[in-house]
């Protein structure tokens, strides 16, 4: 700050102000719009590195009403891609920081808290009243994932989710009618746990654009961890946010299942196509066999006593 600069007066004491907090939409969005987008209600499943910076976005948007679950804390390792994770906020449940921060974004949002695990008993309860459903969810839940999508399903909602892998982001839209989850991944109770897991890695990012300078060998699936960027995480929040604006307001084409799409900023590369027989694809059975052979290798390597 030079000598004649004069710190501007701080304005954190006025009256807030919902019109005044989000003008600057206006132009993007009609001002009936952005009242449309003010009565909505979102839920978001997770509050991790995708689903917080996600909520974010949302509240940014000027969405006024939230649903959110996250049964987790936050930790220290978590600091480099999850929105909520500070030297502050370690200790503390996500789901009470991530309230806070979007309080403190909009202080008339109505926000639902859930801090238990989302599961037969509960979920229906989850998504009561939503209009759209947003999955942050850690990548290797596949269970609780695919009981979500279900649900949502079968209640008539919209339901999303964008995945960091490598330095792209990579997500997939399930409408009320179309494809189902289950069919495009091809998943069923009959899979393991790594089984599903591969067919949801694999069916999430059919083309591959990471592949070239991603290193699998960080991979872990016995502790559930991998590569992950939080410039990743910011990514999968702004392609969230569109596809989500574009349903509450029905505006544009929404693509969904068996359509995908991967945005990589590193290679600079955008992919959306229509994956015929989603995961069941002959292609896509070449690479879940090739992945899940990887990680069986990789386990049994780990466990093989060193000389």
């Amino acid at each position: 700050m030079g000598a004649n600069d004069k710190p501007r007066p701080h304005k954190g004491a006025a009256t807030w102000s919902y019109s005044e907090a989000f003008c600057r939409n206006l132009g993007l969005v009609n001002a009936a719009e952005q009242e449309q987008l003010r009565s909505s209600h979102v839920a978001v499943a997770g509050l991790g590195g995708v689903g917080g910076v996600d909520l974010v976005a949302l509240a940014r948007l000027g969405i006024g009403k939230f649903t959110i679950d996250d049964p987790d804390i936050f930790e220290m390792r978590n600091t480099n891609r999850q929105y909520g994770a500070m030297r502050s906020t370690e200790g503390r449940y996500k789901s009470d920081v991530m309230r806070e921060i979007v309080h403190d974004i909009n202080p008339e949002a109505e926000i639902r808290v859930f801090q238990k695990p989302l599961e037969r008993q509960n979920v229906g309860a989850f998504l009561e009243g939503v209009d759209v459903l947003v999955d942050g969810i850690d990548a290797f839940e596949i269970d609780v994932r695919r009981l979500l999508f279900s649900k949502a399903r079968e209640m008539g909602i919209h339901a999303l989710g964008a995945g960091p892998v490598g330095f792209s982001t990579v997500w997939i839209i399930f409408g009320p009618s179309g494809m189902s989850f289950d069919r495009y991944f091809d998943l069923s109770d009959r899979l393991n746990s790594v089984e599903k897991f591969v067919a949801y890695l694999v069916g999430m990012a059919p083309s591959l654009l990471h592949r070239g300078y991603t290193d699998l060998s960080y991979l872990d699936v016995t502790n559930h961890t991998g590569p992950s960027a939080g410039l990743s995480c910011h990514l999968a929040s702004g392609v969230v946010a569109a596809e989500v604006l574009k349903i509450l307001l029905r505006r544009g084409r929404v693509f969904t299942a068996p359509y995908y799409h991967q945005f990589d900023a590193y290679v600079g590369r955008m992919v959306r196509k229509r994956l015929l027989g989603g995961n069941r694809h002959p292609l896509q059975r070449i690479k879940r066999r090739w992945l899940l052979n990887y990680i069986r290798r990789r386990v049994n390597d780990a466990s093989m006593p060193r000389p």
